[in-house]
């Protein structure tokens, strides 16, 4: 497999770009080597410049749920780009668009448009803040909101301990109105809620984090939360930009049966183009501008192709409730064959698994949490992903990212994949 292209390609954006990437994880450093730069996709595969065939397993980090290049998302934005690609104004597709959210996702009366889940989390927290006159709020540990600055934070000694910036530029100032806790565990939750009473105006959470490895949340859990919340007056928010419209028509919350407050959203609302919505019970969206006094805006918030392109998938996927049980289907043969490999082969490994997402940890302990994630080895999972890369399987180039599959897979392709998985944990556990 020739990879020159990729080589000289990255050798140039380093001289223009920094690090040579527009987003870290790109950069392959988690896994070492260098990039592969993509030439174009289709249904589940990726080409690279050099014209090699890999059959790809994040699909665009989540939202290709019916593969690459889908005739149908391509059309609807071939059409939309007639009338034009930008206009900063109002359109119908907009309306229609809000209605059918509103209608798909439980906690959302009421939705704002806007570019990315960066945007929308961070536009869910200035607005459970305005409608709580609160400042504080309640993240996870290993959870991904986006690169926003109050999201950037680590944990500190202990679970009421303010959260202190993890990446130069954000304040302590900001900072100082972060807390951390520990996923599935009701009990931080209930101390930081305690040492901060009548201060927290929301708690975000993945309520299936993907960006520590896929965890899972423990039983009543989400049922927990929603309890202090309600008992407390705060803000719970769902970060379902990962999980919205994956996991179930609407999202996690509608597969474990518990509403939030507000919910975050992208990638797949987006068929694949940029874009990001955030919404909730009418009275708290109530607060947003022009209809309260939370100001929020974004010229090309409610773009006229995104819109197009996420119309027609999400039209798709409230008619189509086959698409779910396949892709259910498609996640457990490929779940199950890695740990019957696993298990053959005496290792010791952990398979998460959920609907269509997975990730398999080196580490034979149970994966809970960021704490738990974090004994993985990962030097041994990056020789794992490039094994897997030589046999034309693309995997994120990271432990901790969960993996996202497609409707594009089909028994063939799921059989490739369990084969080259076998002989890539056989190559790299040869003595």
């Amino acid at each position: 497999m020739q990879i020159t292209q990729s080589k000289n390609l990255f050798e140039k954006a380093k001289n223009f770009i920094p690090g040579g990437v527009n987003s870290p994880v790109r950069a392959f450093r988690a896994v070492g080597g260098d990039p592969i730069f993509i030439k174009k996709a289709d249904g589940a595969f990726i080409y690279d410049e050099d014209d090699n065939a890999y059959i790809e397993m994040i699909n665009s980090w989540g939202p290709m749920i019916l593969g690459h290049n889908h005739p149908m998302i391509r059309e609807a934005v071939i059409k939309a780009m007639e009338n034009g690609t930008s206009f900063g104004a109002p359109t119908a597709r907009e309306v229609e668009i809000a209605e059918l959210i509103v209608s798909m996702v439980p906690s959302v009366e009421k939705v704002r448009m806007v570019n990315s889940g960066t945007e929308a989390t961070m536009s869910a927290i200035r607005v459970a803040r305005g409608f709580t006159g609160r400042d504080k709020f309640i993240k996870m540990e290993g959870h991904y909101h986006g690169h926003g600055d109050s999201f950037l934070i680590s944990a500190g000694s202990g679970a009421i301990t303010m959260g202190n910036p993890d990446s130069p530029g954000v304040t302590k100032g900001t900072a100082k109105d972060t807390l951390l806790a520990p996923y599935n565990n009701l009990e931080a939750i209930e101390e930081l809620v305690a040492a901060n009473r009548n201060e927290i105006a929301a708690l975000i959470l993945e309520p299936v984090p993907g960006n520590m490895g896929l965890a899972l949340p423990k039983e009543g859990y989400l049922q927990g939360l929603r309890d202090i919340c309600n008992r407390e007056g705060i803000v719970l928010i769902f970060d379902e930009v990962m999980t919205g419209f994956r996991l179930a028509k609407g999202g996690a919350q509608e597969l474990f049966g518990v509403t939030p407050d507000m919910t975050t959203l992208g990638k797949i609302i987006g068929g694949g183009m940029p874009v990001g919505a955030y919404g909730g019970k009418k009275e708290i969206m109530e607060h947003v501008s022009p209809a309260g006094p939370v100001y929020q805006a974004g010229t090309l918030s409610g773009n006229p192709i995104a819109m197009a392109a996420g119309l027609t998938m999400l039209n798709y996927l409230n008619d189509h409730a086959e698409v779910y049980s396949q892709l259910n289907s498609i996640g457990e043969k490929i779940a199950t064959g890695i740990k019957e490999t696993v298990s053959s082969l005496g290792l010791n490994y952990t398979v998460n698994h959920l609907g269509s997402m997975y990730s398999l940890f080196f580490t034979g302990e149970e994966v809970y949490d960021f704490g738990t994630a974090k004994h993985a080895d990962t030097a041994l999972f990056g020789k794992y992903f490039q094994a897997m890369l030589k046999r034309g399987i693309y995997l994120a180039p990271s432990q901790f990212e969960s993996l996202f599959l497609s409707t594009a897979l089909t028994d063939d392709l799921i059989k490739n994949i369990l084969d080259a998985n076998k002989e890539a944990l056989k190559e790299i556990h040869q003595p």
